[in-house]
């Protein structure tokens, strides 16, 4: 009797449980984001620093000043949106072609993350039809990777059909390695470009959307020619 009533205690503890895992993990989640938000430009950064270097005219208090810093930040990035849509993209890509391009390693790392942000853009049509997400299949049957593919036509490697493919690292997908796989290892993902970046975002905590495995047919062994 007092074993089934602890058991009965038990199951409805670990109910409570699952439904609350949801919401526990997603609040997990938002202080890891605003943890590593904070790391990157706190006020102990030297981002930071910087934002308060930009209030600081304006206020005394390092934490106000820190806090009209990033304001007047935003207001520039608001003024540099609405300077694009004016119609001025073109003269600001030719000012960091002449500044930030000759940048020797800064250049290379600029121009990756210039690719990746527009795949991100919609207005960016080229990016977007450029790469598609896919699943590499190491091994042909072994673990599923999802990448992105840069161009879907192959390369010839060593008299096999390869393909170049992108995989991002999580949870900042904007590096991460190319790799050359054989053509039958790459199989379309079958999703959007958001999906795609969500779900490096989340770590896998967003999980892709897959068809449900259906049991392939054995295929009947053909005779053997003597």
């Amino acid at each position: 009797m007092l074993k089934k009533g602890f058991n009965s205690l038990l199951t409805t503890w670990l109910t409570g449980l699952l439904v609350l895992l949801p919401l526990t993990l997603t609040l997990i989640l938002i202080a890891w984001l605003f943890g590593l938000i904070n790391s990157l430009v706190g006020p102990a950064t030297p981002i930071g620093r910087m934002f308060a270097a930009l209030g600081q005219p304006f206020a005394h208090s390092p934490s106000l000043s820190y806090l009209l810093g990033t304001l007047i930040l935003l207001a520039a990035i608001y003024a540099v949106g609405l300077a694009v849509q004016l119609g001025l993209r073109r003269p600001l890509r030719r000012v960091t072609d002449l500044t930030l391009r000759r940048i020797p390693v800064f250049n290379k790392l600029y121009t990756l993350a210039e690719r990746f942000v527009a795949l991100l853009d919609k207005r960016e049509g080229v990016g977007i039809e450029a790469m598609s997400p896919v699943w590499c299949f190491f091994g042909g049957q072994g673990a599923a990777v999802l990448a992105l593919l840069p161009n879907p036509e192959p390369v010839e490697i060593d008299g096999r059909a390869y393909f170049a493919v992108l995989v991002p690292t999580a949870p900042i997908p904007v590096g991460g390695g190319l790799l050359y796989v054989p053509c039958d290892w790459v199989k379309p993902a079958n999703m959007g470009i958001e999906a795609f970046t969500s779900i490096y975002v989340s770590m896998g905590i967003t999980p892709p959307a897959v068809a449900p495995v259906k049991e392939a047919a054995v295929p009947e062994q053909a005779p053997l020619r003597e």
